[in-house]
């Protein structure tokens, strides 16, 4: 298998990104995705992918409750905070407007495009990430949008590197 090929082919994909938070124990966690899609029209289901080196990803295995949230083309500074930084040494909400679901998950007042979901299934198949599919129980909008892409953030640095996962496949 090409490297290059695989890598040259994803990059013209030029996924769209989203925040995902969550909170589990009191503990509130939240992580930039680019690994996420519709995955069930009826009934409504969403599916993300969450880096096993992440500290949401840690937080998610004991949350049952997500809030994806769809960044526009002004969003930059959101997608830096919520991917150059780790949450195990940052607190990534500090300064933020948060309101939380009955649920307890944090809503960012700032990206108001958004999902609310319930996990119904969480997927490791041995890879960097854990893949979850979720009911969606909301959903909201503020109008039509430009999705900030991949290619809009540049190097962006994240906030833990994909070969500090504890565990190898």
């Amino acid at each position: 298998m090409s490297e290059e090929a695989f890598d040259e082919l994803m990059v013209s994909t030029d996924s769209a990104l989203i925040v995902v938070t969550t909170a589990a124990e009191n503990e509130q966690a939240g992580c930039l995705v680019g690994f996420h899609s519709q995955s069930s029209m009826s009934p409504e289901q969403y599916s993300f992918w969450l880096s096993k080196v992440n500290h949401t990803y840690q937080a998610s295995l004991r949350a049952a409750y997500f809030a994806i949230h769809f960044l526009t083309a002004d969003d930059l500074a959101m997608a830096q905070r919520f991917g150059a930084r780790s949450g195990e040494d940052t607190d990534k909400f500090r300064g933020l407007e948060v309101h939380t679901t009955g649920q307890g998950v944090p809503l960012l007042s700032a990206l108001p495009n958004r999902l609310v979901v319930e996990r119904i299934a969480m997927l490791d198949d041995g890879g960097d990430h854990v893949g979850i599919t979720a009911r969606v129980i909301s959903s909201e909008t503020a109008g039509s949008f430009t999705p900030l892409r991949l290619s809009h953030v540049g190097d962006l640095p994240p906030g833990h590197d994909n070969a500090e996962r504890a565990i190898h496949p």
